[in-house]
């Protein structure tokens, strides 16, 4: 592999001069800078990034740490996330978390020990030590979906409440009343936020949330199918099943096939997180969407901006309802409340 001699000699320069042009030094001439680049055409050079960052005490590499990268949300996320920091002259190194805060940790560690400049993270739980330290030692850092109330860091997220209250409109015009929630690990701010919206979404058309017909999960599938076997076998099972996010629901219909059981003329199946799956579903599902390629692109620039010196924006983004027919739609024939995208698969 070529070296900077390689291309110094190639290009009949000094050292020096090659390194002036390759770190974009202004003193250098036009015709050095042409030698030098039509070197590096010839030999194929790149440039050691680690050597540079010593030098300049920024790699131009970002860091992110998403919750679980099989779930089609935080897939597309990282796209979003890798495409403008790319915009933005970044590369993006991620870690997978899998949930688990002692992964978390590790890969914050290999993160900063990498010396990236700044740190994308959703949250697994309540804070994970070297999730905390990072933050409180000043790392350029923002939360993005989930956050950690009290940690002084930008958060990019989306708000669903006003949608879960769609939805929960769109089911009581559909004549829904007995209503159950797959949540979210309660140690998660998404996971609480969800439940108190549904809740409360249920108060203010007098109806009630059992403990019965709540549900704990973990963001993944095998415990929206859990969860929702439990809601089947009891003596009244609910009419629709809400899961808090898209994995959970996708559990939560293959518990309604394996007892047989048919979506919607038998239970009633919404989902917080659309996904293009579900299109594909028999029937498609009722979904709350998130504006995800949106706050990929806010967390980043937050966080660019964390890294130039420039503060850092929290940003928040509506999330919106999307009514397809998993939950009686097409038999009711019941338009949805006004806020409401309705789409068709």
């Amino acid at each position: 592999m070529a070296g900077i001699k390689d291309v110094a000699a190639e290009a009949g320069l000094s050292v020096a001069t090659v390194s002036r042009v390759l770190n974009g030094h202004p003193s250098v001439s036009e015709d050095a800078r042409r030698r030098v680049t039509a070197a590096v055409e010839r030999l194929g050079y790149r440039p050691n990034a680690v050597a540079r960052s010593l030098r300049t005490d920024q790699t131009r590499t970002l860091g992110l740490v998403i919750s679980d990268v099989m779930n089609p949300y935080f897939t597309e996320l990282a796209r979003s996330v890798e495409e403008e920091a790319r915009a933005l002259g970044y590369s993006v190194i991620i870690g997978n978390a899998d949930e688990r805060p002692d992964l978390q940790d590790h890969h914050v560690t290999t993160l900063l020990d990498r010396r990236i400049d700044g740190l994308l993270v959703s949250p697994t739980d309540g804070g994970s030590p070297g999730m905390l330290g990072a933050a409180r030692a000043g790392t350029p850092m923002v939360f993005v979906d989930r956050w950690i109330p009290g940690v002084d860091v930008p958060v990019v997220r989306s708000d669903g409440r006003a949608a879960v209250r769609d939805l929960v409109a769109h089911l009581h015009a559909l004549g829904r009343r007995r209503l159950a929630i797959i949540a979210g690990p309660a140690a998660t701010t998404t996971g609480r936020e969800r439940v108190d919206a549904f809740r409360e979404a249920l108060g203010a058309h007098g109806l009630e949330l059992p403990d019965a017909y709540i549900g704990q999960g973990d963001f993944q599938a095998g415990s929206g199918r859990r969860v929702t076997e439990g809601f089947l076998d009891l003596r009244e099972p609910p009419e629709v099943v809400f899961a808090a996010d898209n994995l959970m629901a996708l559990g939560a219909l293959d518990a309604i096939r394996a007892r047989g059981l048919r979506v919607p003329d038998d239970i009633g199946l919404a989902a917080f997180d659309d996904i293009p799956w579900f299109v594909h579903t028999d029937p498609p599902v009722t979904a709350v969407a998130q504006p995800v390629r949106d706050l990929g692109r806010a967390a980043v620039r937050a966080l660019v901006d964390r890294i130039e010196g420039r503060p850092g924006e929290s940003v928040t983004l509506p999330a919106r309802l999307v009514v397809r027919r998993s939950c009686g739609e097409g038999d009711a024939g019941i338009e949805s409340p006004s806020p409401v995208r309705r789409s068709t698969p």
